[in-house]
């Protein structure tokens, strides 16, 4: 599969940043353009409609979990593990679009929601055979759920109260056991 043209995804990262700074309202055709520093025929050159970019994110979103999904499955430290510690944002290309992907679900987007439905069941699926029940795998997407959001409770680019360091690796531990690993 060929690398998509660079203006292209210039396109596509102004539309994501303006979803998580500006929400699904903000996020304009004109104010793409501008973000991404193109003229407006220039995106609709790569877009032609406001939905051509949300499928395009929604397509890069999937394409992300797929990368996560085969990590989270091959990871030395487990399955488990990799997952919570991979909850904590670190503003990559995975944060990024998912970010994206529930603004755009907030506002009604109905193939957004069912996007962010289908990620949980793929990280779901390559966990569950790590975890002794539905009740065990519950905790571990929960508390995954938890590390998430405790990140945005920091606002901006301080940390939110999301445990690092050695009191990451204590909840790890912890999870893990619970979990039946």
């Amino acid at each position: 599969m060929s690398r998509p043209p660079l203006a292209r995804e210039k396109v596509l990262d102004a539309f994501e940043a303006l979803l998580i700074g500006e929400g699904e309202r903000g996020s304009t055709l004109d104010a793409t353009a501008r973000g991404a520093g193109v003229s407006k025929g220039g995106l609709l050159y790569h877009f032609a409609t406001k939905e051509a970019l949300e499928q395009a994110l929604l397509e890069r979103l999937h394409a992300l979990v797929d990368a996560d999904v085969a990590a989270t499955a091959a990871a030395p430290e487990g399955p488990i593990a990799y997952f919570l510690r991979t909850s904590v944002m670190n503003d990559d290309a995975l944060d990024r679009a998912l970010l994206a992907v529930a603004r755009l679900a907030q506002g009604g987007n109905a193939a957004a929601s069912e996007a962010l439905r289908d990620v949980r069941a793929k990280w779901a699926d390559v966990l569950r055979p790590h975890t002794r029940d539905a009740a065990a795998l519950d905790l571990v997407m929960l508390v995954s759920d938890g590390l998430y959001f405790n990140n945005a409770l920091g606002g901006g680019n301080v940390p939110g109260p999301t445990p690092r360091g050695s009191a990451l690796d204590a909840l790890v531990v912890l999870v893990e056991r619970a979990a039946g690993v």
